[in-house]
């Protein structure tokens, strides 16, 4: 009896033993499992990171950068509220876009810095109203070559002569240009500003007014450090030029705040030849060459 109630205790010490490790063992299974879990789960979220992490844009594109119309540069507020939607919202959204952007590359595609893209040169120049018109969207013929116009030259003369009994020695620095010379001049220009920037101020060969032979860029002499910069339209010469050109013929061809007209920038010192008659009625009208004919 004695040796019995031994058995039996030894055997129930056993089962609690044994109970013991196999709940040991199963905490042990799931510590293992829940940081198994928890590293595959940091895994994945730093790779997604990695997946989502922007490419650094190259500061001076980020610099030419701006907002989006409508854009919301706010950081959400209700993430999951606006993932439901989304999906509800994706097919008309995409076929809104869709169009905006075919819309939007249809009409850069026909522009570039006033330019026309694809655009040949033609095999005869073009007049509007009886003027002969060289600009973005009118060019010469490569071949049109010739020189000096003998009238516009006469004129320049005349006005130079009026321009030093007022006291002001004038000189035009650059008149009649072809077309290879154009080209090496704006070339040069690319070269050292880029072609955005030279669209501002040099036209490409074929584009040139001065390629009329009617176009004359004019200075004054002893005053050969503001020739080709704005501040000859500030100086008693500069002035006197823009105020009396017209009664010679000429008209200031690209003046301020109209280069989204005339396709460039302020020059103070380029001066083309229309004619008395109608460059006095340019000069009265306040308009740009062409405003004046309703050139677009």
């Amino acid at each position: 009896m004695k040796r019995s109630s031994m058995s039996k205790k030894t055997n129930t010490t056993l089962s609690i033993i044994t109970i013991v490790l196999l709940v040991l063992a199963i905490i042990a299974i799931v510590f293992i499992t829940i940081n198994k879990n928890e590293n595959s789960h940091e895994e994945v979220q730093k790779e997604e990171m990695e997946e989502k992490e922007p490419v650094k844009a190259d500061p001076k594109t980020e610099e030419n950068l701006e907002p989006e119309k409508g854009e919301d540069n706010t950081n959400p507020t209700n993430s999951n509220e606006r993932d439901e939607n989304k999906e509800e919202q994706k097919e008309e959204e995409d076929k809104d876009n869709k169009d905006v952007s075919n819309s939007t590359t249809n009409e850069a595609s026909k522009d570039d810095n006033g330019y026309i893209v694809g655009q040949t040169l033609p095999t005869e120049p073009t007049f509007i109203k009886g003027v002969l018109i060289a600009n973005k969207k009118y060019p010469l013929p490569k071949d049109y070559n010739p020189g000096e116009d003998a009238e516009a030259l006469a004129a320049l003369n005349d006005m130079s002569e009026a321009a030093r009994n007022a006291g002001f020695e004038l000189t035009a620095f650059s008149t009649f240009r072809s077309f290879d010379y154009q080209s090496n001049l704006y070339n040069r220009y690319v070269t050292r500003d880029g072609k955005d920037n030279a669209d501002r101020y040099s036209a490409r060969p074929g584009y040139s007014e001065h390629q009329t032979g009617l176009a004359f860029d004019i200075g004054e002499v002893g005053r050969e450090d503001v020739w080709l910069t704005s501040e000859f339209g500030e100086t008693e010469a500069g002035k006197w030029l823009v105020e009396n050109a017209h009664k010679y013929g000429f008209i200031l061809r690209y003046p301020k705040g109209k280069e989204n007209i005339t396709g460039y920038m302020y020059e103070s010192w380029h001066f083309r030849y229309l004619g008395i008659p109608l460059a006095t009625e340019v000069k009265e009208s306040e308009l740009t060459l062409e405003e004046f004919l309703g050139i677009e």
